[in-house]
């Protein structure tokens, strides 16, 4: 575990030293490294006892800071997210600046090798510096389904050999595998609450991930049609693959940075056309002008949001809303929409469909 009196005390930590040896650390900011990582991320959970003085873990993805703020509640761990609100964590291309919140970590929780680059990058910094901050890959031991499920086969994708989607969170089954990898990790992390964060995970995965898991297959099951058209990036494959239904992205592109191609505005018209489409779901965090365009140029009555639970806004964050929230209130009203199952004013919370129809 790393050494937690390194920010109070007025020389440099073998740490800093690293830092400053890489140009990380200015003489103006030699003094601050404590608080970094709250600095360059979104939603800083403090830990249960309100200070910053136990372990502290930084995530690359939203999902897994969600899952972790979950399993460390009630200890000394504080768990922050890297990644600003408002950006989508697969596609963000942070300065080197986030490497030194990543050293200043005692753990660092990521989505494993050819996810985000810049993760990539800052763990064979660590490696090649000998940094002691532990990593927690969330992906150890997950199964991925391979990309020809995913429609375009000549993606590369992740995972031994490449070809794999990499999106499995999305699958509640698969998820749950992420909250152990994540438990082992603050386990080796603070092993005197072992307990807690055994007992917080498999609480979460029994009331949490199940119930979410129940829910969305009912939903897929009580569907007349079988096809989704999105306005999103090739995310949401799993959720086609453990339910039924064939989720139609608007780009192959398994990165939300995907350029939109006018053949894949044509695909799109097409399956509408076949399928009768009257609503399709747009990205909450990826750009909303081909969704109007498929609005404007086909039978298309509204767009409605979904999200891969890839960040978030800031009025989630203020209402406190993690994967469960989002599931509930974004995702699972707007399957109910486009798979026909309910009007858009049957759908979420009262006045769901006025705010999140043709959202901007």
């Amino acid at each position: 575990m790393a050494d937690q009196t390194r920010t109070r005390r007025p020389t440099l930590s073998r740490r800093d030293a690293l830092l400053a040896g890489s140009g990380l650390v200015s003489t103006g900011l030699a003094g601050c490294l404590g608080g970094a990582a709250s600095r360059s991320g979104s939603n800083p959970t403090r830990s249960a006892d309100g200070t910053d003085d136990g372990p502290v873990a930084v995530a690359s993805f939203f999902s897994f800071y969600d899952f972790a703020r979950k399993v460390a509640d009630g200890t000394p761990v504080t768990v922050r997210n890297l990644v600003p609100t408002g950006l989508h964590g697969h596609g963000w291309e942070p300065n080197a600046g986030i490497t030194r919140d990543i050293i200043e970590a005692d753990a660092f929780i990521h989505v494993g090798q050819d996810f985000q680059p810049w993760a990539d990058r800052a763990i064979q910094t660590l490696r090649d510096d000998n940094v002691e901050t532990q990593l927690i890959n969330v992906r150890e031991g997950v199964e991925l389904v391979d990309l020809a499920a995913s429609l375009d086969p000549e993606e590369e994708g992740v995972g031994d050999g490449r070809g794999k989607d990499p999106h499995f969170w999305l699958d509640p089954d698969r998820a749950k595998q992420s909250v152990d990898n994540i438990t082992e990790g603050f386990v080796e992390l603070a092993p005197d609450h072992e307990s807690v964060f055994r007992e917080n995970a498999a609480t979460y995965k029994s009331e949490v991930l199940d119930r979410i898991d129940r829910e969305y297959r009912s939903i897929f099951e009580a569907a007349d049609r079988d096809v989704v058209q999105l306005a999103a990036h090739n995310a949401f494959q799993y959720l086609g693959v453990k339910y039924g239904i064939e989720m139609r992205p608007l780009v192959v592109n398994l990165a939300a940075s995907g350029d939109v191609k006018p053949s894949d505005i044509t695909e799109a018209k097409r399956v509408i056309d076949e399928n009768e489409i009257r609503y399709i779901g747009a990205a909450v965090f990826e750009t909303r002008k081909p969704a109007r365009q498929l609005l404007a140029e086909t039978a298309v009555e509204a767009y409605f949001p979904v999200t891969p639970y890839a960040g978030v806004r800031t009025d989630w964050v203020e209402m406190g809303w993690g994967y469960e929230e989002i599931a509930y209130n974004i995702n699972m009203p707007t399957f109910e929409v486009v798979l026909g199952n309910k009007r858009p004013d049957e759908a979420g919370y009262d006045g769901w469909s006025d705010e999140w129809r043709n959202f901007e």
